[in-house]
């Protein structure tokens, strides 16, 4: 059994930012970033910027490989270009070195052995908040409590980790950006070419399917189960591994919500698509049973 659901245009879940492409329509343009195989990929890198400063730079942690891509007018200098993606580095580091939970003198680690309160650090206390906001939001199939040991908000934290590289880049003075791991990626702007960022979502598990193709100036795209492993999520209500589905994929205006709702729907499989029937601002845009 396939579940698909896709944006189309003029739907009432559409988001304004985000539009589902023809195919048809799309005709030989190439698209800029691709999901959904084994890894990201990166089909351009600005060889077509006019009268811009275009970036990419790929940094690994412990947990994850991130690619980031920048584009600036060149007017803004080089200079600032390059401060902004050692910023969005920097936080990319500091979010799997201070609250990993693999970690054993992390802030989640420390949380878990009951050392710490969320209140003790802000940005601690957001991920909590997050988590817990999730775990309420998904009938309980996202639980970052229902995990052996304790806390662990894996299923959320690396989105977290881009979101908030993203908004350094922001700060910073960037707004045409993308920040892509695995099979997961927030964008914001235009790609180097001029237009939107043309992102190819290709199908879990069958690679003959042409790929969803979304144009995106704002948005996000989270994935959970292309790894193949078929123990990286719990059901939360059983302590079991899930087993339902192949793949989950949602895509909506943040990348830490949206993973942890591809968590979530990976876990629950075919009932959790009722969460994205009440105005959330998000869409499951893959969600694949095992045969």
């Amino acid at each position: 059994m396939r579940i698909d659901q896709r944006y189309r245009p003029g739907g009432t879940n559409e988001q304004p930012r985000t539009r589902w492409v023809d195919q048809a329509a799309f005709g030989r343009r190439r698209p800029d970033l691709r999901l959904g195989t084994t890894s990201h990929r990166v089909d351009r890198t600005g060889e077509d910027a006019v009268d811009r400063i275009a970036v990419r730079h790929t940094v690994s942690t412990s947990t994850a490989e991130y690619s980031l891509l920048l584009n600036a007018p060149e007017h803004v200098g080089r200079r600032l270009v390059g401060d902004a993606l050692r910023d969005a580095v920097a936080e990319l580091r500091a979010v799997d070195l201070t609250y990993g939970p693999g970690r054993p003198d992390s802030l989640v680690s420390r949380l878990r052995r009951g050392e710490i309160a969320p209140e003790s650090y802000p940005p601690l206390a957001d991920l909590v908040d997050r988590c817990a906001a999730m775990r309420a939001a998904t009938d309980g199939w996202f639980d970052a409590w229902a995990v052996p040991g304790g806390f662990d908000p894996g299923g959320l934290l690396n989105g977290w980790a881009v979101e908030r590289a993203a908004a350094r880049l922001r700060a910073a003075g960037i707004h045409d950006y993308a920040v892509l791991s695995g099979a997961d990626l927030t964008v914001r702007g235009h790609a180097a070419h001029g237009g939107p960022w043309r992102v190819a979502v290709h199908h879990p598990t069958d690679g003959r399917r042409p790929p969803l193709v979304l144009e995106m100036t704002a948005g996000a795209v989270g994935t959970s189960g292309v790894t193949g492993r078929r123990d990286h999520v719990v059901d939360p209500h059983t302590g079991e591994p899930a087993d339902q589905l192949v793949a989950a994929t949602v895509v909506g205006p943040d990348l830490a919500v949206a993973d942890a709702y591809a968590t979530a729907l990976y876990a629950a499989g075919p009932p959790g698509l009722a969460w994205f029937r009440n105005g959330s601002g998000y869409q499951a845009l893959f969600a694949h049973r095992r045969r």
